[in-house]
């Protein structure tokens, strides 16, 4: 198989996770990332089942990941005079191993820095397909031809935009905002063995006040039509935070008033991304830009899961995208298909009084740990090749 030039989009989880793969087998890996660096921290996020464990292991990087893994975080949920009146366990919340977003992101990076091009603080601005390859445009480097593009870039993505149609034709609103701003409990410790944490959180009617927990120093989650803001006015996304919050008791006003100073801010809805094809041409999308469902708890897994998949399928077919891309779509759709689909803002914030009552005697009864129990018993794990074993990789 000749040399085949590949550009990914996106340097979070799913492209790094795809730049290795491909490089593997020999494709010629250039990566752009939109941010200037690396992005350090982030919200924790975890992978659970046999097929991610798979995956992970078959990269070599399982190891790693449980020596930064965090601690399980039990929520105590509490009303605004701080009464507790409901904890969900970290066992539901944190799958079989959870790592900060940023941790991996470290991890993936130095599987593939020194054999790949990266482009930081750059983006591809215009596709157009050739006879033979993508002509790409970017906002600050030179146009290039590559004979593969994939889109890792995220619910927002870009590519998908550009090669498939609008965003608002393949994502839908799911009616909740969530934001994150500092540190998490984990950043700052050592690794391995990290001790249990307890995240403490407040709820009113459609609002979601948490802090000192795994996904960020300060978390928000509010109910919400479709609001229209600037993805790059950070200031802002603060101020939309507060005026959601503003009356709100318990911790609700320190937090407030500590967000200015925050880092790591991020605001986003609540949304999932739903597509018949990942694949267009020479174009393929893989992670949150295809399958994408906020807070779900299966996107970043599925992400790893995909970038192998796609990987190993083009080796597989000698670099014909054509066939492989067939089949990466059906092993995908096939591990998707058992994606839960229910919407994590309606159960972290109901928009009642009632439904908060009724949440808070669900989670203290039996029943929401057989459901629990269930979700263990009902991860999405599907045979997958090895094909490493098929293209003989070393």
């Amino acid at each position: 198989m000749r040399t085949t030039t590949v550009l990914i989009s996106g340097a979070s989880v799913a492209g790094p996770a795809l730049a290795y793969w491909l490089h593997r087998y020999g494709f010629q890996v250039t990566v752009v990332e939109k941010a200037p660096a690396l992005r350090a921290g982030g919200q924790a996020i975890d992978f659970t089942g046999e097929t991610h464990m798979t995956v992970l292991e078959r990269m070599g990087v399982l190891d790693d990941i449980e020596r930064r893994q965090t601690g399980k975080t039990d929520w105590v949920l509490v009303d605004e005079s701080g009464v507790e009146q409901a904890v969900m366990a970290g066992e539901f919340l944190g799958g079989d191993i959870e790592i900060l977003r940023g941790d991996l992101a470290r991890i993936l990076y130095s599987r593939t820095a020194g054999e790949c091009e990266y482009l930081f603080g750059d983006t591809v601005t215009a596709l157009r397909e050739t006879g033979d390859g993508v002509y790409v445009e970017f906002e600050n480097a030179p146009a290039r031809v590559f004979d593969l593009v994939f889109g890792c870039d995220g619910i927002h993505s870009r590519v998908r935009k550009l090669a498939f149609g609008p965003e608002a034709d393949f994502v839908t609103h799911d009616g909740y905002y969530y934001a994150i701003a500092g540190a998490s409990v984990w950043e700052d410790m050592p690794e391995g063995n990290r001790p249990r944490a307890r995240s403490l959180g407040c709820n009113t009617p459609g609002r979601l006040a948490m802090t000192g927990g795994n996904k960020a120093a300060q978390m928000y989650l509010f109910a919400s039509p479709e609001i229209d803001y600037s993805r790059d006015d950070f200031d802002q996304q603060r101020r939309i935070v507060a005026e959601r919050f503003a009356g709100m008791g318990w911790e609700v006003p320190r937090m407030l008033a500590e967000l200015p100073r925050l880092d790591g801010f991020y605001l986003d809805a609540i949304a999932k991304v739903s597509m018949k094809h990942f694949t267009s041409g020479r174009v393929a999308l893989v992670g949150d830009s295809a399958h994408g469902h906020t807070l779900n708890g299966f996107g970043t897994g599925s992400a790893i899961v995909g970038a192998y998949v796609l990987a190993g399928e083009l080796a597989t077919a000698d670099g014909d995208h054509t066939a492989a891309f067939a089949r990466y779509e059906e092993i995908m759709k096939r591990l998707l298909r058992k994606t839960d689909d229910a919407n994590p803002g309606r159960f972290l914030a109901p928009r009642t009084a009632r439904g908060l009552r009724l949440r808070n005697w669900f989670v203290r009864s039996r029943g929401f740990k057989m459901m629990a129990k269930y979700a263990e018993n009902a991860k999405n794990d599907i045979d997958l090749k090895n094909y490493p074993d098929m293209v003989g990789a070393a």
